[in-house]
């Protein structure tokens, strides 16, 4: 396993325990973070995000966490993986299975530099939100509505905890 390999693989170790503070030792100071709900900029917000979303389940939904992951591969500038994830959402308390594919790039001393998480969002508002995920989930409307939703839970949760 190359160093590249082992950071992602420390990565997903982490996550899988709730560790975000490792998680987020992963990242380079100026990382980038993209999925259907969030667009983040820096370690400060990337971390915070992990943090975030850490902290909720530990408090509300440690009953039903699971993490695995698996296909991790890598070089010497970028990288894939493959987790699976299940849990509680925090905000409805509806149980989630994602399934989600991740691509990376590194920087020279083998920290994330870019992470970008894809995932079927209608599929998982439809776990996440329940009857409006169902009908609403597949259109720009609640995505952008979510993405608005998580990045003021964000803002606040880096305003209590910097």
């Amino acid at each position: 396993m190359n160093s590249n390999e082992q950071t992602l693989s420390r990565f997903y170790t982490a996550f899988a325990t709730l560790d975000a503070d490792t998680m987020a030792s992963c990242y380079a100071e100026d990382t980038v973070f993209n999925d259907p709900v969030f667009s983040l900029r820096g370690r400060v917000e990337v971390g915070g995000m992990w943090r975030m979303l850490c902290a909720a389940t530990q408090v509300k939904g440690r009953d039903a966490w699971k993490l695995g992951f698996s296909d991790i591969h890598a070089d010497a500038t970028s990288g894939r993986a493959h987790w699976v994830a299940h849990y509680r959402f925090s905000a409805t308390g509806r149980l989630v299975h994602n399934i989600i594919d991740a691509e990376f790039t590194f920087k020279p001393d083998g920290l994330i530099a870019t992470h970008r998480d894809r995932f079927n969002f209608w599929r998982w508002s439809r776990q996440a939100l329940g009857t409006p995920g169902l009908l609403l989930g597949w259109t720009p409307f609640l995505q952008a509505k979510v993405r608005m939703q998580a990045g003021a839970s964000l803002q606040k949760f880096l305003a209590i905890k910097p």
